[in-house]
């Protein structure tokens, strides 16, 4: 596989309401085993903003997009992140290139 080939993925999310942090954070965290053992994972890691309780970001590393696509498919987007997290957020998807 060559570097090129790597899809990186970062998603910037905002909870809608103060109420909303918690079910946020609990669903991401259960996300993560489920998105590390997908095809084409190569990293998938959550963060809670220490500055602004209501902001979160996904840092993701796929095999390809074709790989990322799948994954909106699976378990964790459709049992979790769908049902769960998406009625409470605001977000931005960004496809990204590493630099350097």
């Amino acid at each position: 596989m060559q570097t090129a080939d790597v899809f990186h993925l970062i998603v910037a999310i905002s909870a809608r309401t103060p109420a909303d942090i918690e079910p946020i954070a609990d669903a991401l965290a259960r996300m993560r085993p489920t998105c590390l053992a997908e095809p084409g994972c190569l990293a998938w890691e959550a963060y809670h903003s220490a500055d602004a309780a209501e902001k979160f970001y996904l840092v993701e590393t796929w095999a390809s997009r074709a790989a990322w696509e799948a994954h909106g498919e699976l378990s964790a987007i459709q049992d979790i992140y769908v049902p769960e997290i998406m009625p409470r957020i605001n977000r931005e998807v960004h496809p990204c290139s590493r630099i350097g």
